[in-house]
């Protein structure tokens, strides 16, 4: 029998730094079913991660990272997907990752089943993006961008508000950090993307 969601009950939970939660892909499934608002990941060992809700600040820049990149897909939109930040992805390594906002090339989208397209693809974007909000572990996003390249990524930007400070990630190169960049290019990723800063920084 398929479950739908008014079959569930969803359950407020808080969990102990010390304590952490094991899911199976199914499970996990099942409960982003079951709690739509809000936004779970799972690492590749099966820990569930629940992300809280972001601030106002957070949320605003996120609107123009996003919105940026989306405007750049309506005029390259043959090259492929992109997606914001309530997109999960079921990575190589077994993770179900949201990155805040990310691009599959159209090749490796058309290369997806329709019951893949509509559920977690497993596929690594193409191109990732993490921001920084005032509760994140900077060492905690270096190492999601680090799975993220390892797991097949080729260009993903890591930007800290915090301190207008910007890591770029490419496959098989060293990390760049770029302080108080005014802007951020796609490169041959993205071709002709250019990201503006100015919204996102304080």
């Amino acid at each position: 029998m398929v479950q739908t969601p008014s079959q569930f009950q969803t359950l407020s939970i808080e969990l102990p730094n010390t304590l952490s939660l094991q899911v199976t892909q199914e499970q996990f499934e099942l409960l982003v079913v079951a709690n739509r608002d809000l936004r779970l990941e799972r690492t590749a060992t099966g820990t569930l991660i629940v992300n809280p809700p972001t601030s106002w600040e957070t949320g605003e820049r996120n609107s123009s990272l996003t919105g940026q990149l989306y405007r750049w897909y309506e005029d390259k939109g043959e090259l492929g997907k992109t997606f914001d930040s309530s997109t999960g992805f079921t990575l190589p390594n077994g993770a179900i990752r949201s990155p805040d906002a990310s691009w599959v090339s159209q090749g490796s989208w058309d290369a997806l089943s329709p019951e893949q397209k509509n559920s977690f693809p497993h596929i690594c974007p193409d191109f990732v993006v993490e921001l920084r909000s005032g509760s994140d572990r900077l060492a905690e996003l270096q190492e999601k961008m680090r799975e993220y390249m390892e797991n097949g990524a080729r260009l993903g930007w890591l930007i800290d508000p915090q301190t207008q400070q910007v890591e770029i990630y490419r496959q098989g190169k060293e990390v760049e950090v770029l302080a108080h960049p005014a802007e951020l290019s796609g490169e041959d990723v993205l071709p002709g993307f250019v990201l503006a800063l100015n919204r996102i920084w304080p």
